[in-house]
């Protein structure tokens, strides 16, 4: 048996956030640390490995897994199911090693409330303003100025539920708020329900104070 059980950490936030950033240093400070890899009914794109960037099923398939609570979350997004398969992470997690999962507000929500909810971590990640927010985007010029404003759009949505979470950080400060993210899991893998073999460390203390007092 692990030493503890692995947790389900979920990241969350509006784009342009540092979600991603904080997501990459999280698993550099931390290389056990795995990426959860979404299932899909779409088919693999060139490049693609199953496995590796999605687990590629057919319809039939996902929806049975779905039907038998194998997915901790799935959406239908632009005609295609997508979901987190549940095996290998509770495999993940019975092994000791922590699962990242980057999903928004509602896939947050249908993890919180699988069978694996007493494992969840979930953090927001906040931006400083929407001003910032809008700055973040522009100036790392990956999007057309259409979907910046999509994307600005979606944002307050996302926002909007950001007390549906266990942590919420204000990503004023890069470094300060990956301080504050990396103490909120150090002090979350200590945990009475990480810690599988708590019990019989108690029985073994207990089982020393009788024969000390026979």
């Amino acid at each position: 048996m692990a030493d503890r059980r692995g947790l389900l950490i979920i990241l969350s936030s509006p784009s342009g956030a540092g979600k991603s950033t904080l997501s990459k240093r999280l698993r550099d400070w931390d290389p056990s640390i795995r990426f959860s890899v979404s299932a899909t009914t779409r088919a693999p794109r060139a490049g693609e490995v199953d496995g590796q960037d999605y687990h590629f099923m057919d319809e039939t398939a996902f929806k049975a897994l779905v039907e038998d609570a194998g997915m901790l979350e799935h959406a239908h997004v632009f005609g295609h199911y997508y979901g987190s398969p549940r095996a290998p992470v509770q495999a993940a997690i019975d092994e000791g090693c922590d699962v990242l999962f980057d999903v928004d507000w509602q896939g947050a929500q249908q993890i919180s409330r699988s069978p694996l909810q007493d494992h969840v971590l979930s953090i927001f990640i906040l931006p400083p303003s929407i001003a910032e927010l809008r700055r973040r985007l522009v100036t790392r010029g990956q999007d057309a100025p259409e979907v910046i404003a999509k994307r600005m759009k979606k944002s307050w949505d996302e926002i909007s539920h950001w007390d549906g979470y266990d942590y919420v950080l204000i990503n004023d400060d890069l470094d300060v708020t990956f301080e504050r993210l990396q103490a909120i899991v150090s002090a979350e893998r200590l945990k009475l329900a990480q810690q599988p073999g708590m019990m019989e460390f108690i029985r073994g203390l207990q089982s020393e104070f009788e024969e000390e007092e026979q």
